[in-house]
């Protein structure tokens, strides 16, 4: 009989002896010491385990003993613990360490939501033994609702995204502050590079070799794994034709009563609450985005039933949709949404406009429009130009906000439109965040 408490051991102790890990730092840096659990959310592969890794670097950099570490991934076949079994954890550190208080150890517990029954014993451990927890995990719905209702304030939660640009860059050795030809055409190049292929990190570092094959295992993993398994979807058909459906209407806004009749006439059987769940279910696994359609009513903006819908990342497009140049319009919308979604609200603070026109992203500074932003790639056509404006007019007057921005991959300019300005700026300038 395998003895769990000796796999738990053998776990704390291996993760122990490769400290420090060697890293690619990223942007995002969690809290220490602040007596809360921090929760951390993310879609698989994006570096959220390397972000808890440069937190145990910089508690180790703050004289932090490594035998204070605790790390564990619950991803890890060999850990096979039910609910009743969580205590092992404790007892193993004990039995390794016996002279260190636990209230001195700093517990990591990685993909934490694949632990049956972790929200109490995280809950149990926060109460009575250390407040000194990160804790992270593929599912955003879980991890927000479960910690919210189980730890009832004592959270913080952070999201974590696949590279950004700025941190492309860094990889890449790029400077993004010298602004010489050279310099601008390997920008140039680099953001070519990303909007295309995306920024997880390990098809970044690996120059987006196998990239197909790549995203095809990530993709078989989220699909079952995390909601197959998790959700105990049955009804796989339907599945697959809705997030072909999906990827076939990426950035558009989308309508699941119409997918359902759609679905209705291939004639495969399901109802229309299994999809909205099934929107749900890919959205809490953070495969999928929904974009909401703002007004200024707020029962109008919570009750609207038509979204855009993205991706967490350009990859998955390109590996599983299999995108042309003719879809560089809609990877350019994708990328702005993804950076503009990474600095958001949890699950907040950007919405579409749609009424005669449409404007791609309305954000929102304390519920109020605060800037109307177009993605266009390609901004030279005078009919382009006139159609992109119209929205932007249209949405900045329903509205009442004057900060209006084309994002594309034309040079930076500025349109006078009446007592109105917008602003035309290069799309690598907006992911470095350069006015």
């Amino acid at each position: 009989m395998v003895n769990q408490k000796e796999i738990l051991q053998s776990l704390i102790l291996d993760f122990q002896k490769k400290l420090p890990s060697k890293i690619f730092a990223r942007d995002e840096e969690l809290p220490i010491d602040c007596e809360k659990v921090i929760s951390v959310c993310g879609v698989r592969r994006s570096g959220k385990t390397f972000v808890l890794f440069d937190t145990i670097n910089r508690l180790i950099k703050n004289g932090v003993s490594k035998t204070q570490i605790l790390f564990l991934s619950f991803d890890d076949e060999r850990l096979q613990l039910n609910r009743d079994e969580l205590d092992l954890i404790l007892q193993a550190y004990r039995e390794l360490f016996p002279k260190i208080d636990l209230q001195d150890v700093y517990l990591f517990f990685d993909e934490v939501q694949m632990a049956d029954g972790w929200e109490q014993f995280v809950r149990r451990v926060y109460d009575g033994v250390t407040k000194k927890i990160y804790i992270s995990g593929s599912n955003s719905k879980l991890l927000a609702t479960d910690i919210a209702t189980s730890l009832r304030g004592r959270s913080l939660q952070f999201e974590v995204f696949p590279m950004s640009f700025s941190e492309y860059c860094r990889f890449k050795n790029i400077d993004t502050n010298v602004h010489d030809t050279a310099t601008k055409a390997l920008l140039n190049n680099g953001f070519n590079e990303y909007m295309r292929f995306g920024g997880l990190p390990e098809l970044v570092m690996n120059q987006y070799r196998h990239l197909p094959q790549t995203i095809q295992e990530y993709y078989h993993v989220m699909l079952y794994r995390d909601l197959i398994e998790r959700y105990q979807v049955k009804n796989i058909p339907v599945l697959k034709y809705f997030v072909s459906r999906l990827l076939s209407n990426h950035t558009s806004p989308t309508s699941i009563n119409k997918i359902y009749n759609e679905i209705k006439l291939a004639g495969l059987k399901t109802d229309k609450n299994f999809l909205y769940e099934l929107a749900e279910q890919l959205e809490a696994i953070n495969f999928t985005q929904r974009l909401g359609k703002f007004d200024n009513s707020v029962l109008k903006t919570e009750l609207a039933n038509e979204r855009k819908i993205y991706f967490i990342d350009n990859g998955f497009l390109q590996a599983l949709k299999q995108t042309s140049s003719e879809d560089s319009g809609k990877l350019l919308e994708n990328t702005l949404f993804i950076h503009h979604r990474r600095s958001a609200p949890f699950m907040r603070g950007l919405y579409f406009y749609k009424k005669n026109k449409e404007c791609d992203f309305v954000v929102l500074d304390r519920d109020k429009p605060a800037a109307l932003i177009q993605s266009c790639y390609d901004f030279s056509s005078p009919d382009t130009r006139k159609r992109e404006i119209a929205a932007l007019i249209e949405a900045s007057e329903y509205l009442n906000c004057n900060n209006m921005k084309v994002v594309t991959l034309d040079p930076n300019e500025e349109i006078k439109v009446g007592s109105k300005t917008i602003q035309v700026q290069n799309a690598v300038d907006a992911l470095l965040g350069r006015n």
